[in-house]
């Protein structure tokens, strides 16, 4: 009876450019069928792959980084071609890259299980400890930054002797094209490593045919996958959504906290979950705090042109009508807009100029929800007290920013923000330094952290061998006391 013959496709799907509206590349989707396929080609090869030891994969692992320069061009290219953003796709190729350079020179560093050692509780018995790969991590990545945050988990998996089966999001996919090359240029990465086409339905056969999940995304969507990784009994490592604050003390350097917090609102146009969300300006400064960051906001310029600017459009559609929604609903409640404030189409593209919202309150979904757009809403507090019930008013703990002049009580304030990261007399520091690790707090995230050493930790199973040196406890040892 011959082998079964696997659908490997479903229907394309159309994508769309974010610069034009247009919908010009077609996305030929994997079916579960040759997904389940891919799973299982990965799982039988990953055994040989963590039997190479950590600096032969090193060695492939270069050879990889050398492809993805070959490659680089055309990754860049059409990353910029899917996120309408040409200088933030090169330097994220870079940074893919280095971050690929740096688990290269420190996972080896990290792989070294303590030696063998005498137990406390049972001192005739010697402990070694062995580290444990899963077989295949499935990785999800999303849209806002699509090599960066589809590697940031591979990269590291595959180090530790992983195998990987990576779904990007299908709304930037044409990067996968320049990637799939980089990949099928090292044969001895092809059999571990292996790419997802599709949407939902793809996202779904990936959750189901891996060991253990990497998931970064919507905290809607999160929940979803938790549930069926709890169901499988697999891990589900998650980084989810932020509604990030900034609390800006009375002795903060004005110029500084604006230009900190603009960068973060708008930068990359705000679509990037670390990004400020909501603004708390002590009283006392609160007006020229607003006049100088609407000021700075109203001028920064929108990359009509591709080659001048400082603000694509929107990436994904339906993230640019929530945007609209949340403008609305403040306006409906009272809030004020001293700038931008509007979604609007430009040569077919959705762009949003920085929107600075005065009057605004938790009874605003621009104030409680996600927006992953650049809208800045601020509203002033009277008391330290009150700063942090406002911060920690949230469902979402990813990160936060505190502006004082006194490092000390900076530090103390961030110490009583629900979040795992503070950045301290900036904004989004956690896209610039991978080395910290953090949890993400509340409905933010769970399980082991990507920064740090736990980025590559959170990627074994720690076995035990228990070795007994002296004549095993023998049943005489149970005889019930008649006393």
């Amino acid at each position: 009876m011959g082998k079964a013959i696997v659908a490997p496709w479903y229907t394309p799907m159309k994508v769309r450019n974010p610069r034009t509206g247009k919908y010009d590349y077609e996305l030929l989707q994997d079916s579960p069928e040759g997904i389940a396929q891919k799973a299982a080609e990965i799982r039988a090869n990953q055994i040989g792959w963590n039997a190479l030891g950590i600096e032969n994969r090193v060695v492939v692992m270069q050879k990889w980084y050398e492809a993805l320069q070959k490659h680089q061009p055309e990754i860049a290219r059409n990353l910029s071609i899917d996120t309408a953003r040409k200088r933030i796709s090169k330097v994220e190729t870079e940074g893919a890259m280095g971050l690929l350079q740096a688990w290269c020179f420190k996972a080896p560093k990290l792989l070294s299980p303590p030696e063998e050692r005498q137990s406390m509780s049972a001192n005739s018995v010697m402990i070694q400890q062995q580290w444990v790969p899963y077989g295949v991590v499935g990785v999800i990545s999303p849209w806002n930054f699509p090599l960066l945050l589809a590697l940031i988990d591979t990269v590291p998996a595959l180090m530790a002797g992983c195998g990987v089966l990576l779904k990007p999001s299908e709304v930037t996919p044409r990067f996968m094209d320049g990637l799939e090359k980089s990949i099928e240029a090292v044969p001895e990465l092809t059999n571990v490593l292996k790419l997802v086409r599709g949407g939902a339905e793809a996202g779904k056969s990936v959750v189901n045919n891996a060991d253990a999940i990497c998931f970064t995304g919507s905290v809607p969507t999160g929940k979803k996958i938790g549930a069926v990784c709890a169901e499988r009994f697999i891990p589900a490592f998650l980084e989810l959504g932020g509604k990030d604050p900034a609390i800006v003390m009375g002795d903060a350097d004005i110029e500084g906290a604006t230009d900190a917090v603009l960068r973060s609102a708008v930068g990359a146009t705000g679509q990037a979950c670390q990004s400020l969300e909501r603004i708390y300006v002590a009283s006392t400064i609160y007006e020229e705090f607003v006049e100088a960051i609407t000021k700075k906001a109203a001028a920064v310029t929108l990359t009509t042109d591709p080659e001048k600017g400082q603000m694509g459009p929107l990436i994904f559609e339906g993230q640019a009508q929530k945007i609209q929604d949340q403008i609305d609903d403040a306006l409906a409640k009272g809030a004020k807009v001293l700038c931008g404030g509007k979604v609007e189409s430009i040569n077919g593209g959705l762009w949003c100029a920085p929107t600075v919202l005065v009057n605004v309150d938790h009874s605003m979904s621009v104030m409680t929800e996600e927006t992953f757009g650049p809208l800045i809403p601020i509203m002033s507090f009277s008391s330290v007290e009150e700063a942090l019930k406002l911060a920690n008013d949230s469902i979402y703990g990813l990160s936060a920013s505190v502006f004082s002049k006194d490092n000390e009580m900076a530090i103390q304030l961030a110490s009583q923000i629900d979040v795992g990261a503070v950045s301290i007399n900036d904004g989004s520091l956690t896209n610039q330094v991978y080395d910290a690790e953090k949890n993400s707090f509340k409905e933010s995230g769970i399980n082991g952290s990507r920064m740090g050493d736990a980025g590559f930790l959170r990627f074994f199973r720690k076995k035990a061998m228990l070795i007994q040196t002296a004549h095993p406890q023998t049943m005489a040892g149970f005889e019930e006391s008649t006393s």
